[in-house]
């Protein structure tokens, strides 16, 4: 089975306005000739609406990094579901390392942010992935899984097709460490493992899985190659249209 094929940009806390809306034009003007890979940029959330407008009816996708999972309320500083529809955004990411484990986002906050996305319309790129100790240990197949089934929890077979995860190891996020195409592949096709327990092998075979951590152009085309690599999670490699366009494009 074709899985979609995604490259995902995720900006982080970087880049105003000007900044973020000429990437964006030096990334129009260098996707053609792409196929029917997809491309989805997540940029912090004050230029989301920005950015979705320059990138309407384009090969590009926006999406944002984070929102609230209640419809609105006195929630200081969250941004809504339904903020995140009215920007524009297709896509939400949901569960990222530095939500875990910076601002100590749980599995079941996890869970409600991808039951919110759905009740909205929008599609859930969820983020999962080890730390170095639990890898250490030999507990990455345990941390995939609770945190695959505490994110999908209570979401439906049908729902599964807008469903796109990313493993990223949390110690090669921005460390320049890498996991290598073996070791990504494998963690990629045990996420399937539970995919098939939970929503059989159709499920399992058409979900998109994202590599996230470190990803640039010299190391993408190694990973791309793995049977399980569906296209990347990219942090600072994507912050620069160059660098961006040359993984977008990897053969």
């Amino acid at each position: 089975m074709a899985r979609r094929e995604i490259i995902a940009g995720n900006w982080k806390m970087y880049k105003k306005s000007g900044e973020a809306l000429d990437l964006v034009k030096a990334l129009l003007a260098g996707i053609d000739g792409i196929g029917g890979r997809e491309v989805a940029v997540f940029p912090p959330s004050p230029w989301a609406k920005q950015v979705a407008d320059l990138c309407r009816g384009s090969k590009i996708s926006v999406g944002m990094q984070n929102m609230y999972f209640e419809q609105e309320g006195a929630f200081t500083g969250e941004v809504s579901p339904a903020m995140v529809k009215d920007a524009g955004c297709r896509y939400i990411l949901i569960g990222h390392s530095e939500r875990r484990h910076v601002f100590g986002e749980t599995d079941e906050q996890v869970n409600k942010k991808v039951r919110a996305a759905f009740t909205n319309d929008i599609e859930p790129m969820i983020c999962v992935g080890e730390l170095l100790e639990e890898r250490e240990k030999g507990l990455t197949n345990e941390v995939l899984k609770r945190q695959v089934e505490k994110a999908l929890e209570g979401i439906g077979a049908a729902e599964m097709k807008k469903v796109v995860i990313a493993y990223e190891p949390v110690w090669a996020i921005g460390t320049g460490k890498v996991a290598t195409p073996e070791m990504a592949d494998e963690a990629h096709l045990y996420i399937r493992t539970v995919i098939k327990g939970l929503y059989g092998q159709e499920t399992a075979d058409g979900l998109p899985v994202l590599y996230g951590g470190s990803v640039k152009p010299d190391n993408s085309a190694g990973l791309h190659a793995k049977e399980n690599i569906d296209g990347f999670l990219v942090g600072g490699a994507s912050l620069k249209a160059e660098s961006f366009l040359d993984i977008i494009r990897v053969k």
